[in-house]
């Protein structure tokens, strides 16, 4: 039963008894719950009994960004392969003029965390799969490589991108330097701010949640959100307002940014997410 695994690693890790556990929604990394605790105090509670989801990963992120960055993120308690244990935070993924523009402002903040390389310095995750980040100097060989043609294999490997779309994506990543070039310094993104991943309370950003980290171009992390529509036009105006948005990030390199995300979710899902990944490259000529 996962109670008694959860309140063996309360009790080992927090010192506390469990009284209640209950399931929470989302995450695709796990099984998530509400932990109530013998203090009084509430905690999240992700298991994975197999460690296939490395929560050892997500506890790295999460630690990251808190030590790095002023983004909010949940506090870790504990984190091991099986068990991850942090902070309950209150709020709810919808969000209002204001709550967009506080969005706007902290990853804006965040993407001014700069490296000398695009990558990182370990392996991270997007969702349950391994996230590679060897650290390069060019952007855009790291994107080609680490991201759209890496990606595109793991799909392919899992039965769920057919052959001649992974060659589509092969010629596309070819020219890639023709549609993307080299941005600015790396910058450290968060890597999958869709709506479910954010909570807002009054008018304010609580946390960002199940980050998926890496030292990129930032405009990788705007191509997410225009893809998902995680935020809408207040978010995009208050985020340009800070650090502008150079030319052509709306008519084309959203769209090939949008390729990374679309090829994991091909993994996950297949569907009308490998007709978007067709749609992406027709666009462009592939």
């Amino acid at each position: 039963m996962p109670e008694k695994f959860i309140s063996e690693g309360v009790e080992a890790a927090l010192g506390e008894r469990l009284l209640a556990a209950r399931p929470l929604g989302g995450g695709c990394i796990g099984e998530v719950y509400r932990a109530e605790l013998s203090d009084g105090s509430t905690v999240v509670a992700k298991l994975d009994r197999e460690a296939a989801a490395h929560l050892d990963r997500e506890a790295y992120m999460l630690r990251y960004l808190r030590e790095n960055s002023a983004l909010p993120v949940p506090e870790v308690y504990h984190g091991s392969e099986t068990l991850l244990l942090m902070e309950f935070v209150e709020g709810e993924s919808r969000f209002d003029e204001a709550a967009e523009h506080h969005a706007a402002e902290l990853l804006a903040d965040l993407h001014g965390v700069t490296d000398a390389a695009y990558g990182h310095e370990r392996d991270t995750l997007i969702g349950s799969l391994n996230q590679p980040n060897p650290q390069r100097e060019s952007w855009t060989d790291f994107f080609r490589d680490q991201r759209l043609l890496c990606f595109a294999d793991v799909a392919h490997e899992a039965g769920r991108l057919p052959a001649e779309d992974r060659e589509r994506v092969e010629r596309l990543a070819g020219r890639l330097e023709e549609f993307i070039g080299e941005p600015g310094p790396p910058a450290l993104v968060h890597g999958d701010v869709w709506s479910a991943n954010v909570l807002a309370r009054n008018g304010s950003i609580a946390a960002f949640l199940d980050p998926a980290i890496y030292h990129a171009d930032p405009e990788v992390e705007l191509a997410f959100i225009s893809l998902f529509n995680s935020f809408g036009d207040a978010f995009f105006e208050r985020y340009g307002e800070i650090r502008g948005i150079r030319e052509g990030f709306f008519e084309a390199r959203r769209h090939i940014y949008s390729l990374y995300p679309l090829l994991v979710h091909v993994y996950y899902f297949g569907g009308g997410y490998l007709a978007s990944v067709r749609n992406t490259l027709s666009r462009f000529g592939f």
